[in-house]
């Protein structure tokens, strides 16, 4: 484990803190060298707790273990679904009843911060060691708000066993899918309801990104999935869409993209690390590459973020902070993360290490670093029905005039959003 700074002063601070930890402290009585006589001193002690669902939490008790032995204080992992972390945050830090630290996604950041339960965690040094895009993605209002673990994002995936081609743009795709002879010349998932996540890096490459960004990188709520590049990207909707193509279907599921790619149904399809076991499973030889360009642009997929927050209202805030830092951001405990959830880490000597055996994991990892993190702004909740929905009636051909149904929804969101 690395050792830093942080740590000297931690460790002295761990008696100062530890009277007013959850896990209580006191007094203990110590002999001045210098006269002999009796002092008081602040004893070691008290509790540092973690909320953590089922795939960090046994990753997280070795490094605690070592934490506690080198500090004196003693971390306590609760154990919950990962889905009732956040709402029974929000619900008990205000209180001061929270934890000092949850593990969370980055798109909780908006939230949490308006909601004034977690503590800006200056990474310093520790930021240059991990992927651009994870620090970014936990940047809200101009402080860094998480410390990140994990990488999630979208690519496409290729069954090696019908095509070899490795397209750069939608045309070299279409033209390598056609070719390979299979049922479908490429999938993406929609449904009825659309399904804006799996078809944001073609948007992207139109040139229109959900909302404007400062110079920093952090997102302005400011709608920028208007104008001429959202009008071109919808009109790209329509002609690959039930009335064109066909090659966007809204009748092709998550379920039955998979099932169909599986299958050997298809060349091609946009999907994420989660469904590579069932394609390998069904025998496929599959690699990974970026998601070709429709537009022009860089096609550039969202990026999701996992990470750690600290609470605002923790007595034990230093400490939380050096965990994290000093202790959670190792390579050996980011490659024990991976190994029990699968994410992509974020400390990029982990990712490196993983990705030179695994050329799955190298493929999601190139074709994230074009990625954008997930909006964190609280208005990206009024984004989501409107934008989904009106794709999905573009690429069915209930939109009769796709630029005017794109204009709509642009409207309605920035009713929504105000």
């Amino acid at each position: 484990m690395r050792r830093g700074i942080m740590i000297a002063a931690a460790s002295g601070l761990t008696l100062a803190l530890a009277a007013c930890s959850g896990g209580g402290g006191g007094e203990d009585p110590t002999t001045d060298d210098a006269t002999g006589e009796e002092t008081s001193a602040p004893a070691a002690g008290g509790t540092l707790t973690i909320w953590a669902d089922e795939l960090r939490a046994g990753p997280l008790a070795d490094v605690a273990a070592q934490f506690e032995a080198d500090n004196g204080i003693t971390i306590e992992i609760v154990q919950k679904n990962f889905d009732d972390i956040r709402p029974e945050f929000l619900a008990q830090a205000p209180t001061g009843e929270g934890p000092d630290i949850i593990v969370g996604a980055h798109d909780w950041t908006g939230e949490l911060v308006s909601s004034g339960v977690v503590a800006p965690i200056d990474l310093g040094a520790t930021a240059d060691g991990f992927a651009e895009v994870a620090v970014n993605a936990f940047s809200y209002e101009g402080a860094n708000y998480g410390v990140p673990y994990g990488i999630e994002n979208i690519a496409l995936v290729r069954n090696d066993g019908m095509t070899d081609a490795s397209p750069t743009t939608w045309d070299e795709m279409v033209e390598a899918g056609e070719a390979a002879g299979g049922e479908h010349v490429f999938l993406l998932q929609q449904g009825d309801a659309g399904d804006a996540y799996h078809m944001y890096p073609f948007q992207t490459s139109f040139g229109a990104p959900v909302f404007a960004t400062d110079e920093s990188g952090s997102y302005l709520p400011e709608l920028a999935l208007g104008g001429e590049a959202g009008a071109a990207f919808a009109n790209w909707l329509a002609e690959n869409g039930s009335n064109g193509s066909g090659i966007l279907d809204t009748a092709i599921t998550a379920d039955i993209a998979k099932e169909k790619f599986a299958n050997g149904e298809a060349p091609f399809i946009v999907t994420g690390p989660w469904n590579i076991s069932a394609f390998t499973d069904a025998g496929l030889e599959v690699s990974v590459l970026p998601v070709p360009s429709a537009g022009g642009e860089t096609a550039a997929p969202f990026v999701g973020v996992q990470g750690f927050f600290v609470n605002a209202q923790s007595e034990n805030a230093l400490l939380a902070n050096t965990f994290l830092l000093d202790y959670v951001s190792t390579l050996e405990v980011h490659t024990a993360l991976y190994e029990s959830g699968g994410r992509i880490p974020a400390l990029t000597e982990a990712a490196d290490a993983i990705a030179a055996d695994d050329p799955i994991v190298e493929g999601f990892a190139a074709a994230g670093e074009v990625g954008v993190p997930m909006p964190t702004l609280r208005q990206m909740g009024a984004v989501w029905d409107f934008w989904g929905t009106t794709q999905a009636d573009i690429i069915s051909g209930d939109a009769s005039d796709p630029e005017a149904a794109w204009q709509t929804m642009v409207d309605n969101i920035q009713g929504s959003i105000g």
